[in-house]
């Protein structure tokens, strides 16, 4: 993967961002929404963490070793003063765009292409202005590989920190090295939360989502930001966790984070967005809801 030359490069466990999602593909197929045959054996059942690359379970071995309580904060005081870089919406989107996976043999197309086709699929399915805006961007947090961030604290599936971790988390043997298991605190059901306090009393491993909500909070409306926020934590709505940790508005907005989690995944293809046709249309739909200029 290429950065420009004056972001500090970091060890990769992944060969690309895009093997994480490949991974979430084949543990989440498109059609896994549906009741699993109860008369399935458990030995039929494919085991997804034993058929992982070696560099995907590298990426969730630091990830669950290092996404510690204190980790978490001390990321939340550093990035979310947003004092990295001030620019629009658009302008974030090119920025991303200096990710560049030249190592990934099965696509050639660049990060906003991704992000142009996750949108248009929205669009052509007839959803909301709010919806595909939420489809271009969702990704944007990435830009913290650019300021320098380490893989496994910009991707991966997300996970609360300060209590028990569930027992769904994808690789959950390899939260044994992490600090916080040794603390008995951090280790029942609710920890250091309150039952059914709302997940936005709950601190979060850290990554794009989160950072990026913080950057776009002001501006889109609450089913939106579930999405941005959320839509890594497959935890909850994929295995269906944490509801101690829920109220009502989490469990009413579930489902857009849900409807969501399949235009993220499969609606990548080989053939590139038209930028040209589509750039107007965008720009329309970014001045809708942004001003000029946000802090990142």
């Amino acid at each position: 993967m290429k950065m420009n030359d004056n972001v500090s490069a970091n060890p990769a466990p992944l060969e690309n961002l895009e093997e994480w999602e490949d991974f979430l593909k084949e543990r989440y197929p498109e059609k896994s929404f549906q009741a699993v045959d109860a008369n399935k054996k458990k030995e039929q059942f494919r085991n997804y963490e034993a058929d992982a690359r070696p560099t995907v379970r590298e990426f969730y071995r630091l990830n669950h070793r290092y996404q510690t309580r204190d980790f978490v904060q001390e990321k939340r005081r550093d990035f979310l003063k947003l004092n990295r870089r001030q620019m629009g919406v658009w302008e974030a989107l090119e920025y991303l765009n200096q990710l560049v996976d030249d190592s990934d043999p099965d696509t050639n197309l660049s990060q906003l292409d991704h992000l142009l086709q996750t949108a248009e699929q929205i669009r052509k399915d007839g959803h909301p202005r709010w919806f595909i805006l939420t489809g271009l961007i969702h990704d944007l947090g990435k830009i913290l590989c650019l300021f320098g961030e380490p893989q496994w604290a910009v991707v991966g599936d997300t996970f609360p920190v300060g209590c028990a971790y569930s027992d769904k988390i994808v690789f959950h043997q390899f939260f044994a090295d992490n600090a916080d298991s040794k603390n008995p605190r951090y280790q029942t059901s609710l920890g250091v939360y309150e039952k059914n306090a709302g997940l936005d009393q709950v601190q979060m491993s850290w990554g794009h989502d989160e950072y990026l909500y913080h950057v776009t909070k002001d501006y889109l409306p609450k089913e939106a930001l579930y999405i941005i926020r959320y839509h890594s934590f497959y935890p909850w709505h994929r295995e269906g966790q944490y509801d101690h940790l829920m109220n009502d508005e989490d469990r009413k907005m579930l489902k857009w984070v849900q409807a969501f989690n399949p235009y993220d995944l499969y609606t990548k293809s080989h053939v590139p967005p038209n930028l040209k046709e589509l750039r107007p249309f965008y720009d329309d739909l970014i001045k809708e809801y942004f001003p000029p200029v946000l802090k990142w």
